[in-house]
Protein backbone atom coordinates (compact mmCIF):
# COMPACT_ATOMS: atom_id res chain seq x y z
CA UNK A 1 0.00 0.00 0.00
CA UNK A 2 1.43 3.54 -1.26
CA UNK A 3 2.61 5.39 2.00
CA UNK A 4 2.77 8.80 0.83
CA UNK A 5 -0.12 11.01 -1.25
CA UNK A 6 1.13 14.56 -3.04
CA UNK A 7 -1.85 17.30 -3.01
CA UNK A 8 -1.48 20.19 -5.09
CA UNK A 9 -3.36 23.10 -3.71
CA UNK A 10 -3.99 25.98 -6.40
CA UNK A 11 -5.31 28.89 -4.25
CA UNK A 12 -6.10 30.74 -8.45
CA UNK A 13 -8.12 33.92 -9.23
CA UNK A 14 -11.26 33.11 -11.65
CA UNK A 15 -13.91 35.52 -12.87
CA UNK A 16 -17.37 35.15 -12.97
CA UNK A 17 -18.74 33.96 -15.91
CA UNK A 18 -15.72 33.29 -17.81
CA UNK A 19 -16.10 29.59 -18.09
CA UNK A 20 -13.72 28.90 -20.78
CA UNK A 21 -10.78 31.08 -19.10
CA UNK A 22 -11.14 29.22 -15.69
CA UNK A 23 -11.48 25.69 -17.57
CA UNK A 24 -7.88 27.12 -19.05
CA UNK A 25 -6.36 28.16 -16.02
CA UNK A 26 -7.39 24.76 -14.25
CA UNK A 27 -5.79 23.25 -17.72
CA UNK A 28 -2.48 25.10 -16.92
CA UNK A 29 -2.39 24.40 -13.13
CA UNK A 30 -3.21 20.80 -13.68
CA UNK A 31 -0.26 20.42 -16.08
CA UNK A 32 2.31 21.58 -13.62
CA UNK A 33 0.95 19.35 -11.03
CA UNK A 34 1.52 16.26 -13.55
CA UNK A 35 5.07 17.67 -14.13
CA UNK A 36 5.21 17.82 -9.91
CA UNK A 37 3.81 14.47 -9.35
CA UNK A 38 1.02 15.10 -7.80
CA UNK A 39 -1.89 12.65 -7.53
CA UNK A 40 -4.77 15.54 -7.37
CA UNK A 41 -4.73 19.06 -7.56
CA UNK A 42 -7.55 20.79 -6.00
CA UNK A 43 -9.41 24.05 -7.13
CA UNK A 44 -11.61 26.09 -4.53
CA UNK A 45 -15.18 25.86 -4.35
CA UNK A 46 -17.28 27.17 -7.37
CA UNK A 47 -13.90 27.71 -9.16
CA UNK A 48 -14.98 26.87 -12.56
CA UNK A 49 -17.56 29.47 -12.30
CA UNK A 50 -16.46 32.27 -10.38
CA UNK A 51 -18.10 33.23 -7.32
CA UNK A 52 -20.65 34.58 -5.78
CA UNK A 53 -22.76 33.97 -8.78
CA UNK A 54 -26.13 35.18 -7.73
CA UNK A 55 -29.14 34.95 -9.67
CA UNK A 56 -26.63 33.97 -13.12
CA UNK A 57 -26.38 30.60 -11.25
CA UNK A 58 -30.24 30.03 -12.00
CA UNK A 59 -30.23 30.44 -15.91
CA UNK A 60 -30.57 27.26 -17.73
CA UNK A 61 -28.40 27.82 -20.66
CA UNK A 62 -26.01 28.84 -18.15
CA UNK A 63 -25.76 25.76 -16.19
CA UNK A 64 -25.97 23.58 -19.74
CA UNK A 65 -22.46 25.54 -20.38
CA UNK A 66 -20.81 24.73 -17.05
CA UNK A 67 -21.35 20.70 -17.20
CA UNK A 68 -20.47 20.74 -21.02
CA UNK A 69 -17.02 22.87 -19.31
CA UNK A 70 -16.63 20.19 -16.69
CA UNK A 71 -16.95 17.42 -18.83
CA UNK A 72 -14.53 18.46 -21.03
CA UNK A 73 -12.12 19.33 -18.56
CA UNK A 74 -12.26 15.79 -17.32
CA UNK A 75 -11.89 14.40 -20.83
CA UNK A 76 -8.75 16.70 -21.44
CA UNK A 77 -7.20 15.80 -18.15
CA UNK A 78 -7.37 11.91 -17.78
CA UNK A 79 -3.76 10.84 -17.77
CA UNK A 80 -2.68 12.27 -14.69
CA UNK A 81 -3.53 14.05 -11.43
CA UNK A 82 -7.01 13.83 -10.68
CA UNK A 83 -8.92 17.01 -10.26
CA UNK A 84 -11.33 18.38 -7.13
CA UNK A 85 -12.84 21.73 -8.24
CA UNK A 86 -15.96 23.82 -7.29
CA UNK A 87 -19.09 24.81 -9.66
CA UNK A 88 -22.86 24.15 -10.04
CA UNK A 89 -24.70 20.97 -10.78
CA UNK A 90 -28.27 21.03 -11.78
CA UNK A 91 -30.73 19.84 -9.27
CA UNK A 92 -34.47 20.27 -10.41
CA UNK A 93 -35.65 23.67 -8.98
CA UNK A 94 -32.28 24.66 -7.82
CA UNK A 95 -29.03 23.61 -8.56
CA UNK A 96 -26.57 22.09 -5.82
CA UNK A 97 -23.05 23.72 -4.99
CA UNK A 98 -20.92 20.96 -5.91
CA UNK A 99 -17.38 19.71 -5.38
CA UNK A 100 -16.53 17.62 -8.87
CA UNK A 101 -13.58 15.02 -8.79
CA UNK A 102 -12.32 13.98 -11.92
CA UNK A 103 -10.71 11.08 -12.36
CA UNK A 104 -9.76 8.86 -15.49
CA UNK A 105 -11.50 11.35 -18.06
CA UNK A 106 -15.26 11.27 -16.37
CA UNK A 107 -16.65 12.75 -13.13
CA UNK A 108 -15.97 9.98 -10.77
CA UNK A 109 -18.09 11.96 -8.06
CA UNK A 110 -20.20 14.76 -7.18
CA UNK A 111 -20.09 15.90 -3.36
CA UNK A 112 -23.10 18.27 -2.70
CA UNK A 113 -22.69 21.32 -0.19
CA UNK A 114 -25.51 20.66 3.37
CA UNK A 115 -25.02 23.93 5.02
CA UNK A 116 -25.85 26.92 2.97
CA UNK A 117 -24.78 29.98 4.48
CA UNK A 118 -27.25 32.64 4.68
CA UNK A 119 -25.79 35.39 6.44
CA UNK A 120 -23.98 38.52 5.63
CA UNK A 121 -23.12 38.47 2.01
CA UNK A 122 -24.49 35.27 1.61
CA UNK A 123 -27.58 34.38 0.17
CA UNK A 124 -27.42 30.57 -0.54
CA UNK A 125 -30.79 29.43 0.55
CA UNK A 126 -31.91 31.56 -2.00
CA UNK A 127 -29.57 29.80 -4.71
CA UNK A 128 -29.03 26.06 -4.08
CA UNK A 129 -30.44 22.90 -2.67
CA UNK A 130 -29.08 21.62 0.47
CA UNK A 131 -26.93 17.98 -0.19
CA UNK A 132 -27.19 15.19 1.72
CA UNK A 133 -24.09 14.48 3.76
CA UNK A 134 -21.53 12.27 1.48
CA UNK A 135 -19.37 9.85 2.42
CA UNK A 136 -15.28 10.21 1.77
CA UNK A 137 -14.13 9.66 -1.85
CA UNK A 138 -11.30 7.77 -3.14
CA UNK A 139 -8.75 8.84 -4.85
CA UNK A 140 -5.37 6.65 -5.47
CA UNK A 141 -4.51 5.46 -1.73
CA UNK A 142 -6.40 7.93 0.24
CA UNK A 143 -10.12 8.08 1.19
CA UNK A 144 -10.35 12.02 1.39
CA UNK A 145 -13.33 13.88 3.02
CA UNK A 146 -14.56 17.02 1.55
CA UNK A 147 -16.66 19.01 3.61
CA UNK A 148 -17.27 22.00 1.10
CA UNK A 149 -16.83 25.36 2.89
CA UNK A 150 -19.80 25.69 5.43
CA UNK A 151 -20.01 22.28 5.70
CA UNK A 152 -16.51 22.54 7.74
CA UNK A 153 -17.79 25.47 9.99
CA UNK A 154 -20.37 22.38 11.31
CA UNK A 155 -19.39 19.48 13.23
CA UNK A 156 -21.90 17.02 11.83
CA UNK A 157 -20.65 16.72 8.26
CA UNK A 158 -16.85 16.27 9.26
CA UNK A 159 -17.97 13.81 12.15
CA UNK A 160 -20.21 11.95 9.56
CA UNK A 161 -16.69 12.00 7.09
CA UNK A 162 -14.68 10.55 9.82
CA UNK A 163 -17.43 7.81 11.05
CA UNK A 164 -17.21 6.49 7.23
CA UNK A 165 -13.43 6.53 7.05
CA UNK A 166 -12.12 9.49 5.62
CA UNK A 167 -8.09 10.06 6.15
CA UNK A 168 -7.91 13.75 5.71
CA UNK A 169 -9.77 16.61 5.20
CA UNK A 170 -9.87 18.29 1.89
CA UNK A 171 -12.09 21.97 2.81
CA UNK A 172 -12.76 23.85 -0.37
CA UNK A 173 -13.69 27.73 0.04
CA UNK A 174 -14.96 30.89 -1.29
CA UNK A 175 -14.58 32.52 2.19
CA UNK A 176 -14.38 36.77 1.33
CA UNK A 177 -12.55 38.66 3.53
CA UNK A 178 -13.48 40.31 6.44
CA UNK A 179 -11.44 42.15 8.88
CA UNK A 180 -10.00 39.27 11.25
CA UNK A 181 -11.08 36.50 8.76
CA UNK A 182 -8.00 34.74 9.32
CA UNK A 183 -7.83 33.90 12.96
CA UNK A 184 -11.50 33.32 12.98
CA UNK A 185 -10.89 30.56 10.29
CA UNK A 186 -8.42 28.84 11.42
CA UNK A 187 -9.84 28.83 15.17
CA UNK A 188 -13.19 27.05 13.59
CA UNK A 189 -11.13 24.61 11.38
CA UNK A 190 -8.82 23.64 14.62
CA UNK A 191 -11.74 22.55 16.38
CA UNK A 192 -12.63 20.15 13.69
CA UNK A 193 -9.23 18.50 13.53
CA UNK A 194 -9.18 17.90 17.12
CA UNK A 195 -12.36 16.35 16.93
CA UNK A 196 -11.83 14.54 13.81
CA UNK A 197 -8.41 13.28 14.71
CA UNK A 198 -7.69 14.17 10.98
CA UNK A 199 -5.48 16.34 8.93
CA UNK A 200 -6.88 19.01 6.99
CA UNK A 201 -6.01 20.78 3.67
CA UNK A 202 -8.34 24.22 4.37
CA UNK A 203 -8.11 25.67 0.81
CA UNK A 204 -9.55 29.37 0.07
CA UNK A 205 -10.78 30.99 -3.35
CA UNK A 206 -8.73 34.04 -4.34
CA UNK A 207 -9.46 37.23 -5.95
CA UNK A 208 -12.17 40.54 -6.32
CA UNK A 209 -15.85 40.22 -7.24
CA UNK A 210 -17.87 42.96 -6.97
CA UNK A 211 -17.94 44.06 -3.49
CA UNK A 212 -16.10 41.06 -2.47
CA UNK A 213 -12.37 39.80 -1.88
CA UNK A 214 -11.79 36.37 -1.50
CA UNK A 215 -8.12 36.34 0.11
CA UNK A 216 -6.61 33.00 -0.29
CA UNK A 217 -4.64 32.45 2.80
CA UNK A 218 -5.30 28.72 2.50
CA UNK A 219 -3.68 26.52 4.81
CA UNK A 220 -2.93 22.59 6.02
CA UNK A 221 -3.39 21.48 9.79
CA UNK A 222 -2.21 18.02 11.24
CA UNK A 223 -4.31 16.12 13.92
CA UNK A 224 -4.08 18.45 17.25
CA UNK A 225 -4.41 21.47 15.47
CA UNK A 226 -0.84 21.87 14.60
CA UNK A 227 -0.25 24.23 11.13
CA UNK A 228 2.15 22.66 8.96
CA UNK A 229 1.56 25.35 5.65
CA UNK A 230 0.34 28.52 5.94
CA UNK A 231 -0.33 30.01 1.98
CA UNK A 232 0.25 33.42 1.41
CA UNK A 233 -2.96 36.16 1.70
CA UNK A 234 -3.94 37.71 -1.81
CA UNK A 235 -1.37 35.76 -4.20
CA UNK A 236 -1.84 32.95 -6.42
CA UNK A 237 -0.05 30.13 -6.27
CA UNK A 238 0.23 26.21 -6.78
CA UNK A 239 1.30 24.98 -3.12
CA UNK A 240 2.47 21.41 -2.65
CA UNK A 241 1.54 19.29 0.64
CA UNK A 242 2.60 15.73 0.94
CA UNK A 243 0.90 13.32 3.12
CA UNK A 244 2.92 10.49 4.94
CA UNK A 245 1.43 7.46 6.29
CA UNK A 246 2.35 6.54 9.64
CA UNK A 247 1.50 4.26 12.35
CA UNK A 248 -0.87 7.22 13.41
CA UNK A 249 -2.42 7.66 10.21
CA UNK A 250 -2.18 9.74 7.24
CA UNK A 251 0.01 13.25 8.33
CA UNK A 252 1.13 16.33 6.25
CA UNK A 253 4.61 16.36 6.28
CA UNK A 254 5.98 20.09 7.44
CA UNK A 255 6.64 23.15 4.55
CA UNK A 256 6.19 26.71 4.35
CA UNK A 257 4.70 29.18 6.46
CA UNK A 258 4.01 32.40 4.69
CA UNK A 259 3.56 35.64 6.91
CA UNK A 260 -0.29 36.95 7.24
CA UNK A 261 -0.69 40.53 7.35
CA UNK A 262 -1.81 42.91 10.08
CA UNK A 263 -4.98 44.16 9.96
CA UNK A 264 -3.99 47.64 8.70
CA UNK A 265 -1.94 46.10 5.94
CA UNK A 266 -4.79 43.81 4.95
CA UNK A 267 -7.38 46.10 5.17
CA UNK A 268 -5.27 48.51 2.53
CA UNK A 269 -4.31 45.10 0.35
CA UNK A 270 -8.30 44.11 0.23
CA UNK A 271 -8.44 48.23 -1.72
CA UNK A 272 -6.08 47.49 -3.79
CA UNK A 273 -6.87 44.09 -5.06
CA UNK A 274 -10.62 44.95 -5.50
CA UNK A 275 -10.01 47.90 -7.47
CA UNK A 276 -7.51 46.17 -9.73
CA UNK A 277 -9.60 42.92 -10.07
CA UNK A 278 -12.88 45.29 -10.80
CA UNK A 279 -11.16 47.12 -13.17
CA UNK A 280 -9.34 44.20 -15.51
CA UNK A 281 -12.23 42.21 -14.65
CA UNK A 282 -14.58 44.62 -15.93
CA UNK A 283 -12.71 45.50 -19.17
CA UNK A 284 -11.07 48.59 -17.83
CA UNK A 285 -6.80 49.48 -17.30
CA UNK A 286 -7.04 53.06 -16.47
CA UNK A 287 -9.04 55.42 -13.91
CA UNK A 288 -9.25 59.14 -12.93
CA UNK A 289 -10.82 60.90 -10.33
CA UNK A 290 -11.67 63.91 -9.11
CA UNK A 291 -8.71 65.08 -6.86
CA UNK A 292 -9.66 67.96 -4.94
CA UNK A 293 -6.53 68.41 -2.36
CA UNK A 294 -8.61 66.77 0.81
CA UNK A 295 -7.78 63.55 2.23
CA UNK A 296 -10.24 60.88 0.31
CA UNK A 297 -9.08 61.50 -2.51
CA UNK A 298 -5.74 61.06 -2.11
CA UNK A 299 -5.44 57.87 -0.41
CA UNK A 300 -8.00 57.13 -3.60
CA UNK A 301 -5.66 57.79 -6.20
CA UNK A 302 -2.73 55.76 -3.78
CA UNK A 303 -4.73 52.70 -3.83
CA UNK A 304 -5.53 53.13 -7.73
CA UNK A 305 -1.78 53.63 -8.38
CA UNK A 306 -1.30 51.16 -6.31
CA UNK A 307 -3.79 49.11 -8.09
CA UNK A 308 -2.65 49.55 -11.68
CA UNK A 309 0.35 51.45 -12.08
CA UNK A 310 0.39 55.17 -11.94
CA UNK A 311 0.99 56.24 -15.47
CA UNK A 312 -3.20 54.46 -15.44
CA UNK A 313 -4.30 56.85 -13.15
CA UNK A 314 -5.36 60.62 -14.21
CA UNK A 315 -6.47 62.90 -11.20
CA UNK A 316 -8.54 65.87 -12.05
CA UNK A 317 -8.67 69.09 -10.23
CA UNK A 318 -11.65 70.75 -10.97
CA UNK A 319 -12.01 74.39 -8.63
CA UNK A 320 -14.44 76.99 -8.07
CA UNK A 321 -14.36 80.07 -6.69
CA UNK A 322 -14.56 78.37 -3.27
CA UNK A 323 -11.21 76.14 -3.92
CA UNK A 324 -8.61 77.57 -2.06
CA UNK A 325 -4.90 77.79 -2.81
CA UNK A 326 -4.15 75.13 -0.27
CA UNK A 327 -6.09 72.59 -2.02
CA UNK A 328 -4.91 73.69 -5.43
CA UNK A 329 -1.39 73.10 -4.17
CA UNK A 330 -2.15 69.63 -2.05
CA UNK A 331 -3.58 68.16 -5.10
CA UNK A 332 -0.81 69.17 -7.35
CA UNK A 333 1.54 67.88 -4.26
CA UNK A 334 -0.22 64.19 -4.32
CA UNK A 335 -0.23 63.55 -7.67
CA UNK A 336 3.91 64.87 -7.83
CA UNK A 337 4.41 62.25 -5.41
CA UNK A 338 2.71 59.61 -7.09
CA UNK A 339 3.49 60.16 -10.28
CA UNK A 340 -0.40 60.43 -11.62
CA UNK A 341 -1.53 62.60 -14.43
CA UNK A 342 -3.09 65.94 -13.32
CA UNK A 343 -5.21 67.76 -15.36
CA UNK A 344 -7.60 71.01 -14.62
CA UNK A 345 -10.83 71.56 -15.37
CA UNK A 346 -12.40 74.73 -13.86
CA UNK A 347 -16.09 74.95 -13.21
CA UNK A 348 -16.69 78.66 -12.52
CA UNK A 349 -17.84 79.31 -16.08
CA UNK A 350 -20.06 75.91 -16.03
CA UNK A 351 -21.79 77.06 -13.03
CA UNK A 352 -22.13 80.62 -14.19
CA UNK A 353 -23.89 79.31 -16.99
CA UNK A 354 -25.96 77.07 -15.07
CA UNK A 355 -26.64 79.40 -12.54
CA UNK A 356 -28.12 82.12 -15.22
CA UNK A 357 -30.22 79.72 -16.66
CA UNK A 358 -31.79 78.60 -13.11
CA UNK A 359 -32.17 82.20 -12.46
CA UNK A 360 -35.43 82.94 -12.88
CA UNK A 361 -36.52 79.84 -11.20
CA UNK A 362 -34.45 80.54 -8.65
CA UNK A 363 -35.78 84.37 -7.66
CA UNK A 364 -36.46 84.97 -4.67
CA UNK A 365 -34.79 82.45 -2.77
CA UNK A 366 -32.31 82.08 -0.69
CA UNK A 367 -29.21 80.27 -1.65
CA UNK A 368 -28.47 77.06 -0.08
CA UNK A 369 -28.15 73.32 -0.54
CA UNK A 370 -29.11 73.29 -4.43
CA UNK A 371 -26.37 75.95 -5.81
CA UNK A 372 -24.17 74.36 -3.31
CA UNK A 373 -24.62 70.58 -5.25
CA UNK A 374 -24.96 72.10 -8.66
CA UNK A 375 -20.75 72.40 -7.93
CA UNK A 376 -20.90 68.65 -7.05
CA UNK A 377 -22.96 68.05 -10.22
CA UNK A 378 -20.81 70.02 -12.56
CA UNK A 379 -17.72 67.87 -11.62
CA UNK A 380 -19.15 64.60 -11.84
CA UNK A 381 -20.49 65.86 -15.76
CA UNK A 382 -17.16 66.89 -16.18
CA UNK A 383 -15.30 63.86 -14.65
CA UNK A 384 -17.70 61.44 -16.39
CA UNK A 385 -17.30 63.08 -19.83
CA UNK A 386 -13.80 62.57 -19.55
CA UNK A 387 -14.46 58.99 -18.29
CA UNK A 388 -16.67 58.07 -22.03
CA UNK A 389 -14.18 60.16 -24.05
CA UNK A 390 -11.00 58.57 -22.90
CA UNK A 391 -12.45 54.88 -21.67
CA UNK A 392 -11.41 55.56 -17.98
CA UNK A 393 -13.63 54.30 -15.19
CA UNK A 394 -14.71 57.42 -12.87
CA UNK A 395 -13.69 55.96 -9.03
CA UNK A 396 -15.58 58.02 -6.67
CA UNK A 397 -13.89 58.86 -2.87
CA UNK A 398 -16.80 58.84 -0.50
CA UNK A 399 -15.53 56.61 2.83
CA UNK A 400 -17.86 54.82 4.98
CA UNK A 401 -19.17 57.94 7.49
CA UNK A 402 -20.21 59.92 4.46
CA UNK A 403 -21.71 57.63 2.47
CA UNK A 404 -23.79 56.47 5.78
CA UNK A 405 -24.81 59.71 6.52
CA UNK A 406 -25.69 60.71 3.04
CA UNK A 407 -22.96 63.71 3.34
CA UNK A 408 -22.73 63.33 -0.67
CA UNK A 409 -24.20 64.83 -3.24
CA UNK A 410 -26.17 62.21 -5.55
CA UNK A 411 -25.39 62.49 -9.64
CA UNK A 412 -22.26 64.45 -8.10
CA UNK A 413 -19.32 63.10 -6.21
CA UNK A 414 -20.77 60.33 -6.37
CA UNK A 415 -21.01 59.57 -9.71
CA UNK A 416 -18.17 56.24 -10.88
CA UNK A 417 -17.76 53.52 -11.07
CA UNK A 418 -16.00 52.28 -8.16
CA UNK A 419 -15.79 53.12 -4.44
CA UNK A 420 -12.43 52.10 -3.06
CA UNK A 421 -12.77 53.71 0.75
CA UNK A 422 -16.71 52.86 0.80
CA UNK A 423 -16.59 50.64 3.79
CA UNK A 424 -12.87 52.69 5.48
CA UNK A 425 -14.68 55.41 8.38
CA UNK A 426 -13.15 58.38 8.28
CA UNK A 427 -10.76 57.89 10.88
CA UNK A 428 -9.63 54.89 9.62
CA UNK A 429 -8.76 56.99 6.29
CA UNK A 430 -6.39 58.95 8.40
CA UNK A 431 -4.51 56.17 9.77
CA UNK A 432 -4.32 54.26 6.23
CA UNK A 433 -2.81 57.41 5.04
CA UNK A 434 -0.40 57.14 7.89
CA UNK A 435 0.43 53.49 7.45
CA UNK A 436 0.67 54.00 3.65
CA UNK A 437 3.35 56.72 3.83
CA UNK A 438 5.37 54.32 6.36
CA UNK A 439 5.06 51.21 4.54
CA UNK A 440 5.95 50.02 0.85
CA UNK A 441 5.22 46.63 -0.28
CA UNK A 442 6.46 45.11 -3.37
CA UNK A 443 2.87 44.27 -4.68
CA UNK A 444 2.50 48.18 -4.32
CA UNK A 445 3.18 50.31 -7.88
CA UNK A 446 3.07 53.73 -6.97
CA UNK A 447 6.35 54.85 -5.01
CA UNK A 448 7.61 54.30 -1.59
CA UNK A 449 7.80 57.00 1.12
CA UNK A 450 5.52 59.81 2.05
CA UNK A 451 3.06 59.88 -0.90
CA UNK A 452 0.54 61.85 0.62
CA UNK A 453 1.47 64.93 1.78
CA UNK A 454 0.95 65.55 6.03
CA UNK A 455 -0.82 68.44 5.46
CA UNK A 456 -3.24 66.95 3.56
CA UNK A 457 -3.71 64.51 6.36
CA UNK A 458 -3.73 67.20 8.84
CA UNK A 459 -5.82 70.02 7.74
CA UNK A 460 -9.68 70.39 8.67
CA UNK A 461 -12.17 68.61 6.05
CA UNK A 462 -13.90 70.52 4.01
CA UNK A 463 -16.48 70.18 0.80
CA UNK A 464 -15.39 73.55 -0.16
CA UNK A 465 -18.71 74.38 -1.32
CA UNK A 466 -19.31 78.11 0.49
CA UNK A 467 -17.50 80.51 1.75
CA UNK A 468 -15.09 78.85 4.95
CA UNK A 469 -16.77 75.60 5.21
CA UNK A 470 -15.53 72.67 7.24
CA UNK A 471 -17.03 69.30 7.77
CA UNK A 472 -17.68 70.28 10.95
CA UNK A 473 -20.25 72.86 10.09
CA UNK A 474 -22.66 69.72 9.35
CA UNK A 475 -21.60 66.89 11.14
CA UNK A 476 -19.78 66.03 14.57
CA UNK A 477 -16.10 65.78 14.80
CA UNK A 478 -15.18 62.26 12.78
CA UNK A 479 -13.85 60.94 16.45
CA UNK A 480 -17.28 61.30 17.55
CA UNK A 481 -19.45 60.53 14.94
CA UNK A 482 -17.55 57.11 13.94
CA UNK A 483 -18.23 56.13 17.06
CA UNK A 484 -22.08 56.61 16.48
CA UNK A 485 -21.85 55.23 13.26
CA UNK A 486 -20.01 52.36 14.01
CA UNK A 487 -22.87 51.50 17.42
CA UNK A 488 -25.68 52.01 14.68
CA UNK A 489 -24.54 50.44 11.66
CA UNK A 490 -22.01 47.72 12.57
CA UNK A 491 -23.00 46.47 15.62
CA UNK A 492 -27.27 47.77 15.23
CA UNK A 493 -26.77 49.09 18.88
CA UNK A 494 -29.96 51.29 20.22
CA UNK A 495 -29.89 54.90 20.48
CA UNK A 496 -30.29 54.35 24.12
CA UNK A 497 -27.16 51.94 23.89
CA UNK A 498 -24.98 54.70 22.26
CA UNK A 499 -26.24 57.56 24.87
CA UNK A 500 -25.44 55.47 27.93
CA UNK A 501 -21.59 55.46 26.09
CA UNK A 502 -21.89 59.36 27.23
CA UNK A 503 -22.94 60.79 23.91
CA UNK A 504 -25.63 63.94 23.81
CA UNK A 505 -28.81 62.10 22.74
CA UNK A 506 -30.00 65.09 20.51
CA UNK A 507 -26.31 63.89 18.80
CA UNK A 508 -26.96 60.25 18.31
CA UNK A 509 -30.53 61.16 16.82
CA UNK A 510 -29.73 63.51 14.28
CA UNK A 511 -27.09 60.46 12.64
CA UNK A 512 -29.62 57.95 13.32
CA UNK A 513 -32.06 59.95 11.24
CA UNK A 514 -29.37 60.96 8.47
CA UNK A 515 -28.43 57.21 7.91
CA UNK A 516 -31.95 56.41 7.16
CA UNK A 517 -33.14 59.22 5.00
CA UNK A 518 -29.92 58.28 2.99
CA UNK A 519 -30.56 54.94 2.42
CA UNK A 520 -32.19 55.75 -1.32
CA UNK A 521 -28.46 57.50 -2.27
CA UNK A 522 -26.37 54.30 -0.90
CA UNK A 523 -28.77 52.18 -3.18
CA UNK A 524 -27.54 54.42 -6.28
CA UNK A 525 -24.15 54.46 -4.82
CA UNK A 526 -21.45 52.72 -6.70
CA UNK A 527 -19.65 49.18 -5.10
CA UNK A 528 -16.66 49.36 -2.99
CA UNK A 529 -14.40 47.17 -1.26
CA UNK A 530 -15.97 45.16 1.55
CA UNK A 531 -13.47 45.70 4.58
CA UNK A 532 -16.28 44.71 7.34
CA UNK A 533 -19.38 42.33 8.19
CA UNK A 534 -21.50 45.33 8.00
CA UNK A 535 -20.32 47.19 5.08
CA UNK A 536 -23.08 48.84 2.71
CA UNK A 537 -25.01 46.40 0.08
CA UNK A 538 -25.09 42.78 1.08
CA UNK A 539 -24.35 42.88 4.74
CA UNK A 540 -26.62 45.79 5.72
CA UNK A 541 -30.13 45.71 3.93
CA UNK A 542 -32.79 48.26 4.59
CA UNK A 543 -36.19 49.77 3.13
CA UNK A 544 -35.01 52.72 1.20
CA UNK A 545 -38.60 54.10 2.63
CA UNK A 546 -38.90 53.67 6.27
CA UNK A 547 -40.52 56.02 8.85
CA UNK A 548 -39.74 53.66 12.08
CA UNK A 549 -37.04 56.01 14.09
CA UNK A 550 -35.74 54.05 17.55
CA UNK A 551 -37.83 56.10 20.34
CA UNK A 552 -37.16 53.25 23.08
CA UNK A 553 -35.10 55.49 25.19
CA UNK A 554 -38.03 58.00 25.53
CA UNK A 555 -40.50 55.28 26.65
CA UNK A 556 -41.20 55.23 30.26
Amino acid sequence: MADSFHLCLAQLNPTVGDLSGNAAKARAAWAEAKAAGAHMIAFPEMFVTGYQLQDLVKKPAFAADVQRVIEQLAADCADGPAIGIGGPLPGGNKPFNTYFVLQEGKISAQVLKHHLPNYTVFDEKRYYNAGDPAGPVRVGPLRIGIPVCEDAWFEDVTETLAETGAEILLVPNGSPYHRRKFGLRQMIMVSRVIETGLPMAYLNLLGGQDDQIFDGASFVLNPGGALTHQMPAFEEGLFHVSFKNTADGWRAVAGEKAFLPDEWEADYRVMVEATRDYLTKAGFSRVLLGLSGGIDSAIVATIAADAIGPENVRCVMLPSEYTSEISLEDAADVARRLGTKLDTVSISGPRAAVTDALAPLFNGTKPGVAEENIQSRLRGVALMALSNKFDEMLLTTGNKSEVAVGYATIYGDMAGGYNPIKDLYKTRVFETCRWRNANHRPWMKAPAGEVIPPRVIDKPPTAELRENQKDEDSLPPYEVLDVILEMLIDKEASVADVVAMGYDRATVKKIEHLIYISEYKRFQSAPGARLTERAFWLDRRYPIVNRWRDDTAEIV
